[in-house]
């Protein structure tokens, strides 16, 4: 237990994923997105390969007894990359952020229909109500009648992509939680970058662009930014229960909207103060309410005392 290093760990982590998100949206404007998606996975290996060969996990990191486990996740991670950066390249980056933060919410619903988890109804409550926070959001993106030509489709797209890309990060979480009974974190941080730059490299075909040098810098800053995170992310649950830590997530919210209007020019519109409050109250309550039960579980535990053998 180091509560402070999981703190700075997660808020950390946290902010390279909103700059990687604001790196993500500077290139899309004149960058393919598959080309994106490559550089993200691909340039992310960098800092993975040399942090796990660095601690000598890098053997740990390439052994694995489910490679259709990781496949699976890996073409379900590489789909919601490319959602996600696709709503990035027509939503400002704090509507796109909020609305992704609904993912922990459907993580219940997956939860309790594929892996067989009990939900009670204080959890569905609050997945039904963070749903109506998620509707306010994309309620004015889906107006058609604000915007006119392009910008109609871009938003209602945009808004759409960004539903999709939660279901799928909420999907991977659920076939993450099916890996973890065999494999290691390292492993899996590994293979799903493998899986999502070959992913990006499939569309090569389609047309990539040579870019300038600030946008390769982009790039690779982009990909070493999400790669970091990632391993951020993982290494701040080793230091502090998942209850705690969790809700450090919703930082990134702060950093998109500075990031956004910072280099954007970006404003949020009064639905997503509203729709974001909804979203984050019961994504905390999520949080809070998985926490009461596994400490209801450890009192159950140490009243029921040690197995007796026979």
């Amino acid at each position: 237990m180091n509560i402070l290093k999981a703190v700075l760990l997660k808020l950390t982590s946290a902010f390279m994923f909103s700059v990687m998100s604001a790196l993500v949206r500077y290139v899309s404007d004149v960058t393919p997105l598959g080309e994106v998606v490559f550089c993200r996975s691909f340039f992310a290996i960098i800092p993975v390969m040399l942090i796990y060969a660095w601690r000598g996990e890098l053997a740990a990191a390439f052994r694995t007894a489910r490679p259709f486990g990781h496949l699976g996740r890996g073409m379900i991670s590489v789909a919601g990359m490319f959602f996600n950066f696709a709503a990035l390249a027509r939503l400002p980056i704090v509507d796109v952020t909020t609305i992704t933060f609904a993912s922990p919410l459907i993580t219940v619903a997956l939860s309790a229909w594929i892996l067989k988890e009990r939900v009670r109804i204080y959890r569905w409550t609050a997945v039904a109500v963070g749903f109506v926070g998620v509707v306010v959001m994309l309620w004015p993106h889906l107006d058609v009648t604000r915007y006119t030509g392009a910008a109609a489709s871009a938003a209602t797209l945009g808004a759409l992509f960004a539903m999709v890309s939660a279901f799928t990060n909420a999907a991977s979480v659920v076939q993450t939680r099916r890996l973890t009974d065999t494999e290691t974190t390292s492993s899996i941080v590994l293979y799903f970058s493998l899986f999502c730059a070959l992913g990006g490299l499939l569309t090569l075909p389609f047309g990539w662009i040579v870019p300038s040098w600030k946008q390769l810098a982009a790039l690779v800053g982009l990909g070493v930014f999400g790669g970091l995170s990632h391993i951020l992310l993982t290494e701040s649950y080793r230091y502090a229960p998942a209850s705690l830590v969790a809700p450090l997530d919703y930082t990134a919210l702060f950093w998109a909207f500075i990031l956004g209007y910072w280099f954007f020019g970006e404003i949020p519109t009064t639905t997503v103060y509203v729709g974001s409050a909804i979203v984050a109250g019961s994504g905390l309550f999520v949080i809070w309410r998985e926490r009461q039960l596994g400490l209801e579980r450890a009192r159950a535990r140490a009243a029921a005392g040690p197995p007796t053998g026979t």
